[in-house]
């Protein structure tokens, strides 16, 4: 199997600029893709207590440059899942560079912490369905349509084992990773006769800036002493006593772009470690 089975092929990352987006687009660089890469800047407002990992323009920088290394040509551009034109204008922006979208990865996404009878959660709600869910969506029925008239396209959402369980404070998060696998189910259906595959991957907790976000949220209401100490509790809380790594998840997605994948859509595949949240 060749290890540049992806030249010629474009692929467009919602999140790409850091942790598990980065790492897919590294992935697929390195297999022959030229990548796309859409974040959410530093200094975006998000409302009612949601959040990410915002990279800055240093850190999108830095990550165009390592994902170039790995041979494919890489751009850059804003994106803000919430609004429409920005959408438009980096699915466009992507087509006018590169050429139809055959890879879309929604990696993508916010999270919060929240009870449901928390003040803001009207906001919380918004903001995190708008995102995760809403957000992939609006990728989707742009990238979707090209791929159905080539005949060959992959579509990986970036969910998590929220999708699979609920938990306390995170009814946005698992409502919207919920609702990804339902979205992803009908996707694979409407693009099966045509040559489209899609896919979710369910990380369980992976050691990224958003991870640590929540580390210090749950630090600051006083669980698990520091952030770091919160941060080694969750790691030894799961089965295997480590976090999941981004490259595990990407190497996961990479697969998934395979022609010998061709027979696997509508799954949900969880990388947790044995972990069921």
């Amino acid at each position: 199997m060749s290890e540049r089975f992806l030249q010629g092929r474009t692929a467009l990352i919602t999140g790409g600029a850091t942790g598990v987006g980065r790492a897919i687009a590294e992935a697929l660089s390195g297999a022959g893709a030229n990548i796309a890469i859409g974040s959410l800047a530093s200094g975006a407002e998000l409302k009612g207590g949601a959040y990410a990992h915002q990279p800055s323009q240093g850190e999108v920088g830095e990550a165009v440059a390592a994902i170039a290394a790995h041979g494919g040509q890489v751009k850059a551009f804003p994106l803000d899942l919430r609004d429409e034109a920005t959408v438009e204008t980096f699915h466009k922006a992507t087509v006018a560079a590169f050429g139809p979208v055959d890879i879309l990865i929604n990696a993508a996404g916010v999270s919060a912490q929240a009870l449901m009878t928390d003040e803001n959660s009207d906001d919380v709600w918004a903001t995190v369905l708008d995102i995760n869910l809403n957000g992939s969506y609006r990728t989707i029925r742009r990238c979707m349509p090209a791929m159905i008239e080539r005949g060959w396209g992959r579509i990986v959402n970036i969910a998590s084992t929220a999708a699979n369980v609920g938990y306390p404070r995170n009814g946005a998060y698992c409502a919207s990773k919920h609702g990804l696998l339902g979205l992803t189910k009908c996707v694979a259906l409407e693009g099966a006769p045509y040559g489209v595959t899609c896919n979710a991957i369910n990380p369980g907790s992976v050691g990224t800036g958003m991870m640590k976000r929540g580390s210090e949220i749950r630090a600051g209401r006083g669980e698990g002493g520091s952030w770091e100490e919160n941060f080694e509790l969750v790691a030894r809380d799961m089965p295997q006593g480590r976090l999941i790594t981004v490259g595990e998840i990407a190497a996961t997605a990479l697969f998934l772009c395979r022609d010998e994948a061709r027979g696997i859509t509508s799954e949900a595949i969880d990388v947790a470690g044995g972990a069921l949240w």
